[in-house]
């Protein structure tokens, strides 16, 4: 594809990487076969290659209008476009610069502005979120069906083992994780502890910054990286092996520090680091797996279970296909599921920012999950699981509780 972008935004890092990107654009259109939203719409202005070409027109220095904004809102980022796309056209990237300038030339009305605000704070801030947890959990019995599902079950942590081996691995708190279900995170450090690995948990690294970042308040996301590597380096210097990332949605964000950074000459260096570090659990599994493999129970039962991979899991890090190896590794049976590649529709905020899309994408995801009467749905990112849990009265689950559970050792308390 041929630019010629606008001297705004021509010749500084943005516009440099989003010239690199257009250009390997071909139009061929094999991502609007796998983009969720043009199968909705059936809008080639809600499919990649349209938003593509919205994106190029801004860039070149025609304004941007309400509309464009409104089919670039639409847009879940699920990559599934960049997995399909033979040109390595890295469309990720490109959206959230697209959406930055767009912000720009067309402002969100106040109230838009006060909702997503509140949005972005609410579900960073573990007192306000908890508040409204906590009384959502009281009003559950009273709530309607529908509502009073979207409100999760309160679940206890489990036990965390304490820290008493050499090897040592920190795990990102995150931000509504902790709340909505603890036992994840202490499920994956029993699996760590029983490997001869400590799981920490750093003071002051909380929210990745992915939340505030895709929804245009970049600076902000930036901010949260830069703190979250301030208070894990002090742990890294010390020997710390990696940084295990039990949401993927998290874990695709911190591995993308180096490139967020790579222009800060304060932090380039140190995000590189921090990138190269973060893993996602299934990372940490399969290269532990000598020491996990004799420590599984083969004969604590075998359940069917349905994987669901999330977008940032299998077209973000591009780890499709390792859970569901893992799972049957040790004993599951794992159900064929329709359409695997297609988005869930919880993608961060967008359940709560495109309401009518997402639950018709959760509608269809969970006819596919259940198509084959799984026993549980098994997932790896806590977006996903609060979501799809809202439409179903099976049971959701992060995988690597169900690996916690076949192991030998300690257990849950």
């Amino acid at each position: 594809m041929q630019t010629d972008l606008a001297a705004f935004i021509r010749d500084t890092p943005e516009g440099r990487e989003a010239d690199a990107i257009l250009r390997k654009c071909v139009h061929c259109g094999f991502c609007t076969a796998t983009c969720p939203t043009y199968q909705l719409l059936g809008d080639e202005l809600d499919g990649p290659r349209g938003r593509i070409y919205l994106i190029k027109e801004v860039l070149e220095g025609r304004r941007a209008t309400e509309k464009t904004r409104v089919h670039l809102d639409r847009c879940l980022t699920c990559r599934a476009c960049e997995t399909t796309c033979p040109s390595g056209v890295e469309y990720g990237r490109l959206v959230d610069i697209g959406r930055h300038v767009v912000e720009a030339q067309v402002p969100r009305s106040a109230t838009e502005r006060a909702a997503r605000y509140a949005i972005s704070k609410g579900l960073r801030s573990s007192t306000l979120f908890g508040t409204a947890l906590s009384l959502g959990r009281m009003a559950r019995g009273f709530l309607p069906k529908q509502l009073a599902r979207k409100v999760p079950v309160a679940s206890g942590a489990g036990t965390w083992p304490a820290t008493r081996h050499a090897r040592r691995m920190l795990i990102l708190r995150g931000c509504v994780q902790p709340l909505l279900a603890p036992s994840i995170d202490s499920a994956m450090a029993r699996v760590l502890d029983r490997v001869g690995i400590s799981a920490e948990m750093v003071s002051g690294g909380g929210c990745c910054g992915a939340l505030p970042y895709h929804l245009n308040e970049q600076d902000e996301g930036l901010a949260i990286a830069r703190r979250n590597i301030d208070a894990w380096w002090p742990a890294i210097e010390g020997g710390a092996e990696a940084i295990v990332v039990t949401a993927s949605g998290c874990g695709v964000m911190v591995k993308d520090y180096g490139h967020l950074l790579a222009v800060d000459p304060a932090y380039a260096q140190k995000a590189a680091r921090v990138a190269e570090l973060a893993r996602d659990p299934v990372e940490v599994v399969a290269a532990e797996w000598k020491a996990i493999a004799p420590k599984v129970a083969m004969d604590r039962g075998s359940v069917r279970v349905a994987f669901h991979p999330p977008c940032t899991l299998q077209h973000g890090m591009k780890l499709k296909g390792r859970v569901e190896e893992l799972l049957r590794a040790i004993g599951h049976e794992l159900v064929p599921v329709q359409d695997a590649h297609l988005c869930c529709g919880s993608a961060g905020t967008y359940s709560i920012l495109q309401p009518v899309l997402s639950e018709q994408l959760k509608k269809n995801k969970l006819v596919a999950l259940s198509a084959e009467r799984p026993e549980v749905i098994a997932t790896a990112n806590i977006g996903c699981q609060a979501h799809l849990a809202s439409g179903t009265s099976r049971p959701v689950r992060h995988w690597i509780e169900l690996l916690d559970e076949k192991m030998l050792g300690t257990r849950a308390a």
